[in-house]
């Protein structure tokens, strides 16, 4: 069993129109390379906020899910999103290639302070429960940033493991959304290899492919963490450029 799986790394900004036409030419290429599937980074749609124009953004998600579904593409789609429900979350939308919802993943392991009364994202955002969502006959799962390596700098609640989790769910391919901070100094850099080890270790761990795809704003300034796919002995099997944007399209085969 195969699937042919498309990434963007891409700069993402509180510019809803910018963010759509950078994700419409990430369809176009995994179009060209007839991709089964595209992820895109955190809030690639919305901008990674909380405060945004919530009737622009379900706006801005027919445009993007109509041209996937027009290209035939299915989606793994960050953006912050208002459910139905009242609440705001932090998403990993799920499409398959008809266009048909499959249902959407919502960060668990929100950052903030370590305080006893935390500050930040954990106090923006609502969360749900694991699951992992059926795409082509294969079980995917879905994790957003911190899901993955749980930064003991900025998790205020203990690392639950969801890689694992997923993987005992029966996930064989887990989609990891991110958008984290960058400057070009040492402490970026020893994020950066925090994250690396993690997406590699995980992997290993839970005999999971990881694809993988950060934001690249601003443009110039190496990614908080490197994009591509990883294979379940934590080996890269392609990875991008780690500054600027990047489009990366690979066949996992499952079976081998």
């Amino acid at each position: 069993m195969e699937m042919r799986v498309a990434l963007a790394q891409m700069p993402v900004t509180d510019d809803v129109e910018a963010n759509v036409g950078h994700i419409l030419r990430a369809i176009g290429f995994a179009r060209a390379e007839r991709a089964d599937i595209l992820l895109t980074p955190e809030g690639s749609l919305s901008g990674y906020t909380h405060q945004f124009d919530a009737r622009h953004v379900a706006d801005a998600l027919g445009v993007v899910t109509a041209e996937a579904q027009a290209a035939g593409v299915g989606l793994a789609l960050g953006t912050c999103f208002a459910e139905p429900d009242g609440e705001c979350y932090d998403e990993l939308r799920f499409y398959a290639p008809d266009g048909a919802s499959l249902g959407f993943h919502s960060k668990v392991l929100l950052c903030g302070t370590l305080a006893e009364q935390p500050e930040g994202e954990v106090n923006c955002y609502a969360t749900g429960p694991l699951q992992t969502f059926l795409f082509q006959g294969v079980r995917v799962g879905g994790l957003i940033c911190n899901d993955m390596w749980a930064n003991p700098a900025c998790t205020p609640m203990p690392d639950t493991h969801l890689s694992q989790q997923l993987s005992r769910m029966g996930a064989r391919i887990i989609f990891h959304a991110v958008n984290g901070g960058r400057d070009g100094t040492e402490q970026s850099e020893l994020a950066w290899q925090y994250h690396e080890s993690n997406l590699r270790m995980r992997a290993c761990a839970g005999h999971v492919w990881i694809v993988t795809a950060d934001s690249c704003h601003p443009l110039g300034v190496r990614c908080s963490s490197p994009a591509g796919v990883i294979g379940p002995d934590g080996r890269w099997t392609c990875r991008a450029d780690p500054v600027g944007i990047q489009h990366l399209a690979y066949t996992i085969r499952l079976d081998e």
